[in-house]
């Protein structure tokens, strides 16, 4: 199938190397995927205490904080060649093979992260003695996000640092 227009866009989009520093070595990368854990956690939190709390101050912070986390979303987006975000027609086959990598990776460790919060879920009622239909909601909706951006997580922690564009340019 041949690329369409929106293909070509994003393709440009998520090619496009301007903020390139920011995320050219992995240290960088890592301090990214850092920020962008912490945000989301903020956020996400925050969110949850606003629809299931009390009250909606919370919701300042989310505001707050959704431009910053839609900005690291992406230089994340752009560190990985829009490996998450483009069609497959878009991909070479390393990039297809590496998408398949990373899906199968946070796939796995959402699992784990499944497992432990059950756990920690099951361990909260029987010490607490408390219902647990008030805390199920909640928790779901964090491990929900958790779930949506741990391959965006993992490829920004796997991709490889660029050569760069000067390579071979002795002349």
């Amino acid at each position: 199938m041949t690329a369409t227009r929106y293909d070509r866009r994003m393709y440009a989009v998520m090619n496009d190397r301007r903020a390139a520093a920011a995320y050219a070595t992995a240290p960088r990368r890592r301090l990214l995927v850092g920020a962008h854990i912490a945000l989301t956690a903020t956020g996400v939190g925050a969110w949850i205490a606003t629809v299931f709390g009390p009250g909606y101050g919370e919701l300042v912070l989310v505001v707050a904080v959704l431009l910053p986390w839609m900005v690291l979303t992406g230089m994340l987006n752009g560190s990985t060649r829009g490996l998450l975000e483009l069609r497959g027609r878009m991909l070479d086959e390393r990039q297809l093979i590496e998408r398949d990598r990373v899906r199968a990776l946070a796939h796995r460790l959402t699992l784990w992260l499944l497992v432990a919060v059950a756990g920690a879920v099951g361990v909260y009622g029987v010490v607490a003695d408390a219902p647990l239909r008030a805390a199920v909601t909640p928790v779901l909706v964090g491990v929900l996000a958790v779930h949506w951006m741990m391959p965006l997580w993992v490829a920004g922690l796997r991709v490889q640092d660029d050569l760069g564009d000067d390579v071979g340019d002795a002349s």
